[in-house]
């Protein structure tokens, strides 16, 4: 019998420590849950507290800032999930790709994490990986817009519980995944001789979203009538049924300008149906091949061979001989096809009409994507326009590095290529990605490199965590490494000149609700409050009683300590603006604003409670 003692079962402590009120909501929501599927151990008690746990801010560290204020893009200090809990207030629905490359489950220590999750040797090493994506997951899930899109790397020996939890934890959003080539060669081949040179990005998406697509090859669309219509290629016009099976579609095709007939193909009738077949008062979804014939859009063949049989006993003749006209091998007149009287006398043409499809009729003007991720070292092999991505393997993600950094400063990096192509394929020009397993800001270069070569103005939020531990307590990747990259892109080295981005730098901190009213500071709620608004963020100075961003629909203020001076100094700001939202500590004390402006007065501390609650 397989051991299904949980950890704390094991202790004897369990459930000791819960309420009734606990246990029945436990039990409730387990009788809920689907029992088809992924099941791992989780303390749902504890999982529900641990969101509401504590209040996030986000204090912004001027000195670690890139460039002058204000900034569209952020790097965030801190763990991952107090940051999507701050994110969660200021850009729900605003993310429109999500790319991250977690930790894999493989119980090596390669990661600051490791002790609590993926201890190799942990019994429950697999349920504690999965419950710390779960968890981050669930929360990433609301930040993306409609039409967003979240793409996840994987291991082969982790995809399938991988994408199990996914499916728990963003149901329905599962669109399927590209299999990416991570290095070319190598000849180890483990215990079954099976190649392990690929990994996964599994890919979920909101139900708008659509990828970019690859160019298509418009080379077919050689024909045009010169009657306005544009250029078109020639489609057949046949679908894959029998005329037994489809007897009302099963006629011949006549050319009014020509009067020549064209037979039906026996074994692939026509793909329109007939008016002269309809019964009585029924009409079809579809134009009828009459219609099609009128409005010029059935093509019908130019030189060909046409004959005349004057009798039925030359028709059969010619039957017999297999001198009539064919699909492949296959006769369209046969002996025991119907109506082969009509057949006699009738100029019969040995060509095919064909449908004209035109370029201008196209829904998409690219074509979807392959699965299939192809490196740069076998792109010759790509055929022309096709609907491959193609990129660099993990020595690309090693060599940018240690071009920017001077020195191996991160280890696992993927290639820029890739990342780059995926937020290509994901993102529109003034786009959000946000990346919360930011590392070395691979995903920050992407984004500048596309900005660079198209003109865009997409933003990046990067989070990333110091990773410092008790033998190393200064360690710090988030500014050492994820910021840094990006501050060494924006260097004048000519290898980068073209990339450019400023950013805001915060680091997260936790405040216990009960203590919200004291330890809130202004400064922290400004940049929540401006990212909350969808304005790039600025510095809060210290000392200052109020703060006033104007920015081109909406105008924020934020009133630390009202006064005289406070009210005098916000009319010019409050007359101009026409989308207005005044934030104050004490909303009660806010007086004196002129009656005709637009101004909508809210409290910070009910509002932040609100937003991070939501």
């Amino acid at each position: 019998m397989p051991d299904t003692t949980s950890p704390k079962d094991a202790q004897g402590s369990a459930y000791d420590t819960l309420t009734r009120g606990q246990l029945i909501a436990l039990l409730k929501k387990r009788d809920a849950e689907r029992r088809l599927g992924l099941v791992w151990e989780r303390d749902e008690i504890d999982a529900d507290k641990a969101i509401d746990r504590n209040f996030v801010v986000a204090e912004l560290l001027a000195d670690q800032c890139e460039r002058p204020a204000p900034w569209e893009n952020l790097v965030i200090e801190g763990d991952n999930y107090d940051a999507l809990r701050w994110l969660r207030m200021t850009h729900r629905g605003q993310i429109k790709c999500i790319y991250i490359d977690p930790p894999y489950n493989t119980g090596n220590k390669d990661w600051v994490y490791n002790d609590d999750y993926v201890d190799a040797n942990h019994r429950f090493r697999n349920s504690q990986w999965l419950e710390f994506l779960y968890q981050r997951l669930l929360i990433a899930r609301d930040l993306l817009t409609p039409d967003g899109v979240l793409l996840c790397s994987i291991n082969d020996e982790n995809r399938s519980i991988l994408e199990l939890m996914m499916d728990q934890a963003l149901p329905g959003m599962r669109a399927g995944s590209f299999v990416w080539r991570t290095r070319v060669g190598g000849n180890e081949g483990g215990e079954h001789f099976f190649s392990t040179n690929q990994e996964h990005v599994l890919i979920f998406a909101n139900r708008g979203f659509r990828f970019s697509g690859t160019e298509k090859t418009f080379d077919m669309y050689k024909f045009d009538d010169a009657d306005g219509r544009g250029a078109y290629r020639k489609s057949d016009l046949t679908k894959a049924h029998s005329y037994r099976e489809r007897p009302n579609t099963f006629y011949p095709i006549c050319d009014p300008s020509t009067d020549v007939f064209y037979p039906a193909n026996p074994d692939r009738v026509w793909a329109f149906a007939s008016s002269s077949r309809l019964a009585p008062g029924r009409t079809t979804r579809r134009e009828t091949i009459e219609e099609l014939i009128a409005d010029g859009r059935i093509a019908f063949p130019g030189e060909q061979r046409i004959e005349v049989y004057q009798t039925k006993k030359a028709l059969l003749t010619a039957i017999k001989s297999g001198d009539v006209p064919i699909s492949g091998r296959a006769p369209l007149l046969r002996e025991d096809l119907p109506d082969l009287d009509f057949w006699v006398g009738k100029k019969i043409g040995w060509g095919t009409p064909s449908f004209k499809r035109y370029k201008g009729d196209l829904k998409n003007q690219t074509q979807p994507l392959s699965s299939w991720i192809t490196p740069n070292s076998e792109s010759t092999t790509v055929p022309e326009n096709s609907n491959m991505i193609v990129s660099g393997t993990n020595d690309e993600g090693a060599k940018v590095i240690k071009d920017v950094f001077g020195e191996k400063a991160f280890d696992y990096a993927k290639p820029v290529s890739l990342i780059r192509e995926l937020v290509r394929q994901s993102t529109g020009p003034d786009d959000t990605v946000l990346d919360f397993f930011a590392g070395s800001a691979t995903t920050a270069q992407a984004v500048m490199e596309l900005n660079a070569e198209d003109q865009g103005s997409r933003k990046f939020v990067m989070v990333s965590s110091t990773e410092a531990t008790a033998d190393e307590p200064d360690k710090n990747i988030c500014r050492d490494v994820t910021a840094q990259r990006i501050r060494l892109l924006n260097s004048n080295d000519e290898k980068y000149q073209d990339l450019s981005a400023g950013f805001a730098y915060l680091r997260c901190a936790e405040i216990d609700p009960l203590a919200l009213d004291d330890e809130l500071t202004a400064a922290a709620a400004w940049a929540i409050l401006e990212a909350h608004h969808g304005l790039p963020l600025t510095a809060w100075t210290p000392g200052d009683t109020l703060g006033v961003h104007e920015g081109d629909e909406t105008t924020l203020i934020l009133v630390d300590r009202w006064s005289e001076a406070a009210r005098a100094s916000l009319l010019p700001a409050v007359g101009r603006s026409r989308n207005c939202f005044l934030y104050a500590f004490e909303p009660g004390q806010v007086a004196g604003l002129p009656d005709a402006a637009n101004v909508e007065v809210r409290d910070v501390r009910a509002t932040l409670k609100r937003l991070f609650a939501a």
